[in-house]
């Protein structure tokens, strides 16, 4: 990755006490359709964080099919895939994606973890909004299954309705379905 001076790299969060877990959600994921999601090659050539629609997706992803609703994941690779249902966060909530259970294996899903309040509601202008879930196998192959559950939302309560609603003056992110990032041109 190319990165200058002032190019944003990450969101701080900040919490005060130990707030209540609301609730919690199982994110299962989609391997319905011709095209599943993606694995990052190998050997690619540098992404400018700086530029947004910028680089050809071929260069950077192959594109994964499922067989029989099914999709193998090759240990040590980077898989981008989407979830199965709508993920709705509440205004007065954000929700931190975390693992279902650690003894499941070496497989990971939770690298793009935090979900702002609004992403995926009607009133930012996100209704239907699916989750983008980056994918990693450790060691291992890991078979995964269309609509099994990989990770889980873990809810958590605001302190005050935010100034913004993520996504509603416009983000690459809501109403979206098996996307990659902000910084590849449309598949």
């Amino acid at each position: 990755m190319l990165v200058r001076a002032g190019t944003r790299l990450n969101q701080l969060r900040l919490k005060r006490g130990t707030p209540p877990t609301l609730a919690s959600r199982s994110v299962g994921v989609d391997l319905t359709g011709a095209l599943a999601g993606f694995r990052a090659r190998r050997h690619a050539g540098v992404v400018d964080l700086d530029k947004e629609d910028g680089h050809d997706p071929r260069d950077f992803w192959e594109p994964m099919e499922p067989r029989r609703g099914e999709l193998l994941l090759d240990p040590g690779e980077f898989y981008v895939l989407a979830s199965k249902e709508a993920i709705e966060i509440p205004v007065m909530q954000a929700a931190e994606m975390t693992p279902i259970d650690p003894a499941v294996g070496e497989f990971r899903v939770h690298y793009a973890g935090f979900f702002d309040p609004g992403f995926g509601t009607a009133e930012a202008g996100g209704q239907g909004s699916r989750g983008v879930l980056e994918v990693r196998s450790r060691e291992t192959p890991f078979l995964l299954e269309d609509g099994q559950t990989v990770a889980r939302l873990v809810f958590e309560p605001l302190i005050e309705r935010p100034a913004r609603l993520y996504g509603a003056d416009g983000s690459h992110y809501q109403r979206q379905g098996l996307k990659l990032s902000k910084h590849f041109r449309a598949w």
